[in-house]
């Protein structure tokens, strides 16, 4: 199999590029292509545990599902999972090899190109199209040198590129325009043309400014792509997209933007419920009063989240909670806060230490290196249903209150739960996902909710997607515009 390949990069982070590789690659399937994704370097805390139990970034995940394929660890051979300011976590192929800091990261890059070419050839064996997704932006030319995410990238495979500019940020004309500037001539020759992604209102009153930005760059467009409506029932990779409360149902849970959040996708399903009122509760403002439930999401630092929940004072806001007869649930790294006591001696989120936890379960926390990465099905305890998802952490969690386990799974058991069960912890993620377990749960919390069909709801939006991009741009063109694989000999 020969396959093909065009790549989508953007003249910003956020300007789209996600939701129009998925849209592509939907669109690549409903012609009848063996479709894939690839992402040469993702960097995200929202992943995805694929079925040989690696890690990939949660965009391509969506991808994969778009092209009707499981998720491999080829479609995002180089994850970085930041654990602070300066600090990440170095994924290749699906594990975690190294931590690096920022400062470091730059002599690192060019190690990790074969690894990035090795998976797209893996890939490439296997589909007749694979759409490619950047990074951030090809204009930070600060970033070229041993860049592997944009033009590094797109020249050593011999992909040619379609730049997307974002129009609802403002200055879509200097965006594209700019970057034409500044890219060194052997990238700009790499691409193929552009589109303007995000247009509200009359398109035709950008037709002045689409023109000027084909003359000033000689570059072909491939249309500009409206505002998609529906974008918000996809699963979202970006912290930035979270910042928003969902639904008026009666049922309110709140959920704290820890500053490493991560796998936020657990709540989507939740966000899609109407009778669930969902509200992402940003830093500076304190955990509303009249919610029912508060879940702490999964973060790729445990103490140091817990360190910033504690600076924002919501740990004096769950106290009220729970006076005031509400639940919390942990997820994962939410889970490990809950507990007396989280000690990480060799310092792997960090500073080697340890310190108390919030004490709301007797439950106690030891990091270990080794990271649990499975998908699993398991029975809900408490509703007796049966769920799936999957786990992805370190650390292992022991004490009295795990003899109240959340779930079974296979013979062994998760989570844990208080004693009043007004407070409970899971290592499981996605669990939300699964229908039936979804609405038993949301009844046992005493919320009035029927099984929605949330993965279908994805599938219908998928192709909504892709019908959408089919009617504003030209998807032939621009699939045609794509080379067959292989080194680039120019």
């Amino acid at each position: 199999m020969t396959a093909r390949a065009i790549m989508i990069q953007g003249t910003g982070s956020n300007v789209g590029k996600s939701m129009l590789v998925a849209g592509l690659c939907r669109a690549g399937l409903r012609r009848g292509l063996s479709v894939a994704p690839f992402k040469p370097q993702n960097m995200s805390n929202n992943a995805a545990v694929t079925e040989d139990g690696g890690e990939i970034g949660r965009a391509q995940a969506l991808q994969a599902l778009a092209c009707g394929r499981a998720p491999s660890v080829h479609m995002n051979p180089v994850l970085l999972k930041p654990e602070s300011d300066t600090g990440a976590q170095v994924v290749v192929q699906g594990r975690a090899v190294s931590r690096l800091e920022a400062r470091d990261f730059g002599g690192a890059r060019g190690a990790l190109l074969a690894p990035v070419l090795d998976s797209f050839a893996v890939l490439a064996q296997t589909a007749d199209l694979i759409i490619v997704e950047g990074a951030g932006s090809p204009a930070e030319t600060n970033l070229r040198r041993g860049d592997i995410a944009n033009m590094g990238f797109a020249r050593a495979a011999g992909v040619p590129v379609v730049l997307a500019g974002d129009i609802d940020r403002g200055g879509v004309i200097a965006q594209i325009v700019g970057t034409h500037a500044v890219l060194d001539p052997q990238d700009g020759a790499m691409v193929a043309g552009f589109l303007v992604n995000k247009f509200r209102g009359e398109v035709a009153l950008f037709d002045d400014g689409y023109s000027d930005i084909a003359a000033r760059t000689g570059w072909r467009g491939f249309g500009v792509l409206p505002w998609f409506d529906r974008a918000h029932l996809l699963p979202a990779e970006d912290a930035v997209d979270l910042g928003r409360s969902t639904g008026d149902g009666a049922f309110h849970i709140a959920c704290p933007m820890l500053s490493r959040i991560a796998n936020f996708d657990d709540l989507d399903p939740l966000a899609a419920e109407p009778g669930v009122r969902l509200s992402m509760i940003p830093p500076g403002r304190p955990l509303p009063g009249d919610a029912d439930l508060v879940i702490l999401p999964g973060t790729k630092s445990t103490r140091g989240d817990l360190a910033f929940l504690r600076a924002q004072g919501w740990d004096v806001d769950l106290a009220g909670h729970l006076r005031r007869g509400g639940k919390v649930l942990g997820i994962c790294g939410g889970y490990q806060m809950l507990g007396t006591r989280i000690d990480d001696p060799e310092g792997l989120e960090g500073a080697p230490g340890g310190e108390a936890g919030l004490g709301l379960l007797e439950v106690q926390t030891l990091m270990a290196r080794d990271k649990t990465l499975t998908r699993v099905t398991a029975r809900h305890l408490a509703t007796d249903t049966a769920l799936s998802g999957y786990e992805i952490h370190i650390g292992r969690t022991a004490g009295p209150d795990t003899a109240r386990a959340f779930a079974q799974v296979g013979t062994a058991f998760d989570g844990a739960q208080s004693r009043d069960g007004q407070v409970a912890g899971t290592y499981l993620h996605g669990l939300f996902a699964d229908d039936r377990f979804r609405a038993a749960w949301l009844a046992q919390m005493g919320s009035a909710a029927a099984p929605q069909a949330y993965g279908q709801s994805v599938e219908d939006t998928l192709d909504a997607l892709a019908a959408h991009m089919e009617r504003h741009l030209d998807v032939s063109a621009l699939l045609d515009a794509a080379r067959p694989v292989g080194p680039n000999k120019s």
